[in-house]
């Protein structure tokens, strides 16, 4: 009997990738078992899921770091999506991984994130029983949230990577590793260029001997990262300790120049009260909530509800209930 497409690809794996790759066809399987696709191998179909759903494409009008930024060219939360899935996908080629496996998990990864970003985190924590993390958020968004309480019904290795990415225990495979390091380097590299174009900082205020280890561009600073971790990398995923060190020196350079500017960080309080208010006011009233809530409030608590529900808003979505909420409409007669 002839092969699948399905099958062709995942024989291409195991003639081409490294033995250190998550093979498709050794996937540890999904929740709910289902029938094979004959086309895209396992890991090429829950990237397809991730990208067509709608938890996805709200990350469009989600804040990265400046909150409600007038200019055209900052990040939003999808924009550092891609980049992060670009970086990983090029580090995982080069290091014979599996691309699809990373590009999943790298799409899938921020999907549980707030409106107003870590802002907005940190107002939900503060006020949720059970605490608020994104990472662990954006595994329930793929497992219980998507197409309507059923779920993306993503494969284990995807799972794991997306809730492994950020703090913690590493991720199982290399892949999921991969996209931990991608997304530091995406999102440090793109916030001092977003910096930047805000006028917080200079490219010459990165300290000199940061830029002659990294260099003195985003580019560059990002190909001299991906290049250590290709070569450095093996079992793990690492950066060699020069380069290393000096990363961690940039990241605490942008914590205390730009992740804690006023100037970046200006509009911060208002939005963390305006996600609490809001947190405060469908609790007490659950009926305002889409009736999709009234099953979550029923399994798992009025405040698990409201939690999912201003966890998936956009910012402006956010403030747009805030207004109708709790400012006055004008009115005639």
């Amino acid at each position: 009997m002839a092969e699948t497409l399905r099958e062709q690809a995942c024989a291409r794996e195991h003639r081409y990738l490294s033995p250190r790759a998550a093979f498709a066809d050794c996937s540890a399987g999904r929740q709910r078992p289902e029938p094979e696709c004959e086309i895209r191998t396992v890991f090429q179909r829950d990237r397809d899921r991730i990208v067509h759903s709608d938890s996805f494409r709200r990350l469009k009008h989600k804040t990265q770091v400046f909150l409600s930024p007038m200019g055209d060219h900052y990040r939003t939360r999808l924009t550092h999506t891609l980049e992060v899935a670009q970086i990983a996908r090029t580090i995982a080629c080069a290091m014979n991984l599996n691309e699809n496996l990373t590009e999943a998990i790298a799409l899938g990864h921020d999907l549980g994130h707030t409106p107003f970003g870590h802002a907005g985190e940190r107002a939900l924590d503060a006020v949720v029983p059970q605490g608020f993390a994104h990472f662990r958020q954006s595994l329930r968004v793929v497992d219980i949230l998507e197409k309507d309480g059923k779920g993306l019904n993503l494969t284990e290795e995807v799972r794991d990577g997306i809730v492994c990415h950020t703090r913690g225990k590493q991720a199982k495979a290399l892949e999921g590793r991969v996209v931990r390091l991608a997304d530091k380097i995406a999102y440090i590299n793109h916030d001092i260029e977003d910096a930047i174009h805000a006028a917080v900082l200079r490219e010459t205020d990165i300290p000199a001997q940061l830029r002659t280890i990294l260099g003195g561009s985003k580019s560059k600073r990002i190909n001299t990262l991906v290049l250590s971790a290709v070569e450095n990398s093996g079992d793990d995923i690492c950066l060699s300790p020069e380069i290393g060190e000096a990363f961690e020196a940039l990241h605490r350079f942008m914590f205390a120049q730009v992740y804690t500017n006023p100037k970046c960080k200006s509009e911060e309080s208002k939005a963390m009260e305006m996600v609490q208010r809001l947190y405060a006011y469908f609790i007490v009233n659950p009926d305002a909530m889409p009736p999709r809530y009234a099953e979550i409030e029923q399994r798992e608590g009025i405040e698990c509800a409201a939690c999912d529900y201003i966890a998936g808003m956009t910012d402006r979505y956010a403030v747009y209930c805030f207004n109708e909420l709790f400012v006055p409409h004008s009115w005639s007669y």
